[in-house]
């Protein structure tokens, strides 16, 4: 019987590089214009549509035969205020799904923002993948995101009583609130934080010689 040929690095790359290719020739011809682009970097394929075209495309992503994004791995939340140092122009908030393709041995980043900076709504995708339904809420949790369509969008690692959504860029590092047991009423109060803000900056000390300087 014979072994299976071993596959070197080097072997693999121009499949790697064909396959890359394939999948961005693919997506073109399927979507053209509704994709608002088509981003290749570090070998990578970034998707960007509309939240009109965000449910229509995901499905078709799924089913089409030159596609068959047949798993969701995640989804995450992102808040883009202050990115590049304040060189951001476009909207604030965006939901980044990353999409495998069993049978053609592909992968996708696709990313959509929300319209409202001041109320993020996108639709929801679990009713396409139902791996996405975790992912929705902690991005609902922790951004704001309001995902339309969602059957049980609730909070998934804060509490029922947090306030406010603490990965959001405008959020203190230190919150809002803090959580203590109190003796006197026989249970967990909030009161206002009382770590007061401070930056520290880390003492350097370099030795004689260091980095080859004399």
């Amino acid at each position: 019987m014979a072994s299976t040929p071993e596959v070197t690095p080097d072997a693999a790359a121009p499949r790697a590089t064909t396959r890359l290719a394939t999948l961005e020739g693919n997506l073109r011809t399927i979507f053209g214009d509704r994709m608002k682009s088509l981003i290749v970097a570090n070998g990578e394929l970034t998707m960007v549509v509309s939240p009109v075209e965000y449910a229509s495309i995901a499905q078709t992503l799924r089913d089409h035969a030159d596609l068959q994004f047949e798993e969701l791995l995640d989804l995450c939340g992102v808040d883009y205020e202050g990115y590049g140092e304040g060189s951001w122009t476009g909207l604030r908030f965006a939901a980044v799904s990353h999409l495998l393709s069993m049978t053609h041995n592909w992968r996708l980043r696709l990313r959509t923002f929300a319209v409202d900076d001041d109320f993020p709504v996108l639709p929801s995708l679990t009713g396409i993948w139902p791996s996405v339904n975790w992912y929705e809420r902690e991005a609902f949790d922790l951004f704001g995101i309001v995902f339309e369509g969602h059957d049980d969008l609730r909070r998934i690692l804060t509490d029922y009583g947090f306030v406010g959504h603490p990965f959001r860029k405008d959020f203190p590092v230190t919150g809002n609130v803090e959580m203590r047991y109190d003796p006197e009423q026989k249970r967990v109060i909030y009161q206002p934080v009382t770590i007061e803000p401070r930056e520290v900056v880390p003492r350097v000390i370099r030795e004689p010689g260091y980095g080859g300087t004399r």
